[in-house]
């Protein structure tokens, strides 16, 4: 009987060990109920925090193939830019483009982190969202074009 109760506590410690350590890292269903506006709002998170959750969750997008690239640069590319940028005060931020070379793209500091974070979570969210509605997009599934 004092097995039993003892492999019952040790098995019901290590579920909320796992528990506890799964719901820490980000993943594509944490990305899914994030509320992209409260997690990214660099005046109620600060700076530090809006760019840490983006590199989180950028991190899992890069691994599964989803980093997002809008206006020729690269969302990893906007993370080192704006970690750049809190390093040296500056108000405003160049990213670098994909060739190496400096683009065209000049954005505040506290913009340009807010947009990685977006960026980062909606990557994940969207694939999670495409899985169940690509059906709408497939000619001959009722619907008349």
């Amino acid at each position: 009987m004092k097995k039993i109760l003892n492999l019952s506590l040790v098995t019901a410690a290590m579920f909320s060990l796992t528990a506890c350590v799964s719901s820490s890292s980000p993943s594509i269903a944490s990305a899914v109920n994030e509320d992209e506006k409260v997690v990214c709002s660099v005046e109620k998170n600060g700076i530090e925090n809006v760019i840490a959750t983006a590199k989180k969750y950028n991190e899992v997008a890069k691994a599964k193939g989803l980093e997002f690239r809008r206006l020729t640069v690269n969302n990893s590319d906007l993370i080192i830019s704006v970690e750049e940028a809190i390093k040296t005060g500056a108000k405003e931020v160049n990213p670098m483009s994909f060739k190496g070379k400096p683009s065209k793209t000049k954005l505040p500091t506290d913009y340009a982190a807010q947009r990685a974070c977006k960026f980062a979570i909606a990557a994940l969210a969207q694939s999670a969202e495409s899985k169940k509605t690509w059906r709408l997009a497939v000619p001959g599934d009722g619907y008349k074009y």
